[in-house]
């Protein structure tokens, strides 16, 4: 077994990342859609657990535009990414910010978790899970980062023809709104292997949201459907 797989992280992932991270904060570049995405999960997030004056966990963090949105709302956050340059990227816009109450770290969350076990009120991982070697390995992490009676969140990619069509032939290939190759289908989470590794991890569930994009107005919106993208939302019992 190569270092990359005992870390829980893929070499390539963090390569791939780490050539993008200048355009990271470009609300018109090829980050454009997170950028359309981050007030939806971030109110996702707020909306459903304590966050202002709670310690926050944003796992796989990037340039941190989650973890600034969160930092806004009061959390005191830590980001964490193995990628060094999004990472430097994060720092950089955190002084022009002046979000002082944010840590960045360059680590994973196994790692973390044996360092800072029930540390956090809140865990965020946002499209992490299918980028990682191991799921389970990275969803046992964020449990254990958690304090009981907190909160995990993540969000990641279904795996059917229909998120096949949209999230890679229509969003990478046609609509070029993500670059060529951001994902595999062959990694994308069904909701039902999420929720199984997460009752493995000893997390509840509390809810799934769907998110939808709407190519004329170039929107997203919450909602029932989960075919494509989708947030999920589980406790640590108490």
């Amino acid at each position: 077994m190569n270092a990359a797989t005992d870390d829980n992280v893929d070499d390539g992932e963090i390569r791939k990342f780490d050539a993008l991270a200048s355009r990271w904060w470009d609300p018109e570049g090829e980050f454009k859609p997170l950028h359309r995405l981050n007030p939806l999960r971030a109110g996702y997030v707020t909306e459903r657990a304590a966050v202002d004056g709670q310690p926050v966990l944003d796992v796989g963090c990037g340039g941190g535009l989650l973890t600034e949105a969160l930092a806004q709302a009061g959390g005191e956050v830590t980001g964490i990414d193995m990628a060094p340059a999004p990472l430097q990227v994060a720092k950089l816009h955190q002084h022009k910010s002046g979000l002082d109450s944010i840590r960045y770290l360059e680590t994973h969350a196994e790692a973390l978790a044996e360092q800072e076990t029930g540390r956090y009120a809140v865990v965020t991982c946002m499209e992490v899970i299918e980028h990682v070697p191991d799921p389970q390995s990275l969803i046992t992490a964020c449990a254990a980062l958690t304090r009981p009676g907190g909160d995990v969140f993540f969000s990641t990619l279904n795996r059917n023809l229909k998120a096949f069509m949209l999230a890679i032939v229509g969003a990478e290939y046609v609509l070029n709104m993500l670059p060529k190759g951001t994902h595999e289908y062959s990694k994308f989470i069904r909701p039902s292997e999420l929720r199984r590794w997460a009752r493995a991890a000893d997390l509840e569930f509390a809810d799934i949201t769907g998110l939808t994009y709407h190519p004329i107005s170039g929107e997203f919106s919450l909602g029932s459907d989960v075919d494509v993208n989708y947030l999920m939302h589980f406790r640590k019992p108490a």
